[in-house]
C-alpha cells in the first residue's frame, strides 16, 4: 500500500509520541521502541520485513551495529564503575570530598564528587548508587529538599562531565570522535568554556533554591527510600581508602587518556602513539581496564572479589547498552522516511550560520530520542556528512555537537531523570522543574556560548 504524505507525516509523528507517552509510563524502553517502528513503517510504507531486520538493526544507525562498536566501552565503563565501588575507593572519593568541605556544603559535595566520578569514566548509573546512601545523612545535615539533592547529582553526572570536557571517556565524547575521525580532546577550550558555564551557572541556581527553600519554610522531608538508602552509606569509622589514594584510578585513566594526545603534540610519531588518538573506543577502553586493575593492586577490599566486581559491573553496562542501541535502532527507522529527509533538508537550507544549525538539529533530535548518545549517532550518521562539506571543521564540529545533544536530551522522558527519580522515590511533579534547568536550560545556554566563541575565533 501506499502512503500519501499526511498518513506518513501522521504516522511518523504518532511513533514519537507513542515513544515518548511509553516512556513516561515506564514501559521497557525496547517495548516502546518496536511499537513505535510498527507504527511508523505501516504509515510510510516501509515493509516490516526491512524495519525489523534492516533498518532497526543494521546499517549507520541501526540497534546492533551500535552495540558492536561500543560494546567494549560499555562493558569496560562498567566494570570500572563496579570496581570503584566495591574497593570503596568512590565512597571514599564522596567522603573525602565530604570531610574537607563540610556537610553544610552538600550541594557543592554532590555535584563535585559526581563530576570527579564520571570525568574518571565510573557511569552515571554507579554513581547515582554512590551518592544517594551519602546524601541522606548530608539532606538531614544541611536541610536541603530531595529535589536539590537531586539536581546536583544530574548537574555533576549529566552534563559537562557528558559532553563538554576534554578527554572524557564518557560515550558521548567517543562517539563524535568515532564518527568524526578526532581525539577525545577535539575543540577542548570550546568544550572548558561551555563546562565552567554548566558548573557555575547551575550551581548559583540551585544555591538560590535553597536559600528560597529556606525562606518558604522548605525543608527536607525523608521518604521510605531514604530509610532504605540510609542504611548503604557507610559508617563514620569505616575503613574507607583516603581521598587521594581513592582518586588515583581516576587520574590513572585520564593520563593514559592524554598521554597520546600530549606525545603527539610534542611531534612524536611513535606507532603507538597514532594508533591511541586514531581508536578512541579502544584507547578509552584500554584505559579503563588499567585503572580497574590499578584498583585490584591498591585495595585489598576488592581483591577477594574482584571477579564478582567484575561481573556485576557488566550486568550493570547491559541496560545502558541495550536502551541506547533501542533509542538509535528507532533513529535508524526514521531516518528512512520522508518527513526526517523533509526535516533534513529544512535544517540544512535555514538562513543561518552551519554551527547554529548544528546546535538545532542535534539538540532536536536528542530531544525526541531523549538521549544524548541515541541523538549524537543518529545525528553523526545522517547530518554530520553535510556539515562537514559546507567547510565546519571535524574538531570544532565534535565538540559543539557533543554540547547541542546534552540539552533537550532531558525532557521528561529521559530514561536517566526517570531512573534518578526512581531511586530517589521523586515524582516528576515534585523535582522536574530543578532538573530541567540544570539539564536542559543552562546547557543550551552553554552550547550556545560556545556557537558564539566558535563562528569568532575558529
Amino acid at each position: 500500500m501506499l502512503a500519501n504524505s499526511w498518513v506518513a507525516d501522521l504516522g511518523l509523528i504518532a511513533g514519537l509520541v507513542l515513544l515518548i507517552f511509553l516512556a513516561l509510563r515506564g514501559v521497557n524502553i525496547l517495548l516502546a521502541v518496536l511499537f513505535s517502528i510498527l507504527i511508523i513503517g505501516l504509515t510510510n510504507s516501509i515493509p516490516l520485513a526491512d524495519v525489523f531486520l534492516k533498518h532497526f538493526p543494521f546499517g549507520a544507525s541501526g540497534a546492533f551495529s551500535f552495540a558492536g562498536n561500543f560494546l567494549l566501552l560499555f562493558l569496560c565503563g562498567g566494570l570500572f564503575g563496579r570496581i570503584m565501588a566495591a574497593s570503596h575507593a568512590a565512597q571514599g572519593v564522596a567522603m573525602g570530598v565530604t570531610a574537607r568541605l563540610g556537610q553544610q556544603r552538600a550541594l557543592w559535595i554532590a555535584m563535585l564528587v559526581c563530576a570527579v566520578l564520571t570525568y574518571g569514566g565510573v557511569i552515571v548509573f554507579v554513581v547515582m548508587f554512590t551518592m544517594y546512601p551519602i546524601g541522606v545523612s548530608l539532606m538531614r545535615s544541611a536541610n536541603i529538599p530531595r529535589r536539590l539533592y537531586a539536581a546536583a547529582i544530574a548537574l555533576g553526572a549529566g552534563t559537562f562531565t557528558m559532553t563538554a570536557l576534554p578527554g572524557t571517556p564518557s560515550i558521548h565524547n567517543v562517539i563524535a570522535a568515532r564518527g568524526l575521525g578526532t581525539d577525545l580532546f577535539a575543540g577542548g577550550w570550546y568544550g572548558l568554556l561551555a563546562g565552567l558555564i554548566m558548573a557555575g551557572i547551575g550551581m548559583l541556581y540551585l544555591q538560590w533554591q535553597w536559600r528560597r527553600a529556606l525562606a518558604q519554610g522548605e525543608q527536607y522531608v525523608a521518604n521510605e527510600k531514604d530509610q532504605q538508602m540510609a542504611a548503604l552509606a557507610p559508617k563514620e569509622d569505616a575503613d574507607l581508602p583516603g581521598l587521594t589514594r581513592s582518586l588515583l584510578p581516576i587520574v590513572l585513566v585520564l593520563g593514559t587518556i592524554l598521554v597520546p594526545r600530549l606525545l603527539a603534540m610534542s611531534g612524536a610519531d611513535w606507532q603507538w602513539v597514532g594508533f591511541a588518538n586514531s581508536q578512541p573506543v579502544l584507547w578509552a577502553s584500554f584505559a579503563l581496564i588499567l585503572g580497574s586493575l590499578f584498583c585490584f593492586v591498591l585495595f585489598a577490599a576488592v581483591r577477594q572479589q574482584f571477579i564478582q566486581a567484575a561481573g556485576r559491573g557488566v550486568d550493570d553496562a547491559m541496560l545502558p547498552l541495550i536502551n541506547t542501541a533501542a533509542v538509535i535502532g528507532f533513529g535508524g527507522v526514521v531516518i528512512q522516511t520522508q518527513g526526517f529527509h523533509a526535516f533534513a533538508q529544512w535544517l540544512l537550507g535555514l538562513d543561518i550560520p552551519a554551527l547554529l544549525s548544528v546546535f538545532v538539529s542535534a539538540n532536536l533530535i536528542s530531544g525526541v530520542t531523549a538521549s544524548a548518545s541515541g541523538g549524537l549517532q543518529i545525528f553523526m550518521s545522517s547530518l554530520a556528512p553535510a556539515y562537514l562539506e559546507a567547510g565546519v571543521s571535524a574538531e570544532v564540529l565534535h565538540r559543539i555537537a557533543n554540547l547541542a545533544a546534552g540539552g533537550l536530551d532531558s525532557l521528561p522522558h529521559s530514561g536517566a531523570v526517570i531512573a534518578l527519580f526512581t531511586l530517589m522515590g521523586l515524582s516528576h511533579k515534585e523535582a522536574y522543574k530543578d532538573i530541567f534547568v540544570v539539564t536542559v536550560l543552562i546547557p543550551m545556554l552553554a552550547a550556545l556560548v560556545a556557537v558564539v566563541a566558535a563562528l569568532l575565533f575558529a
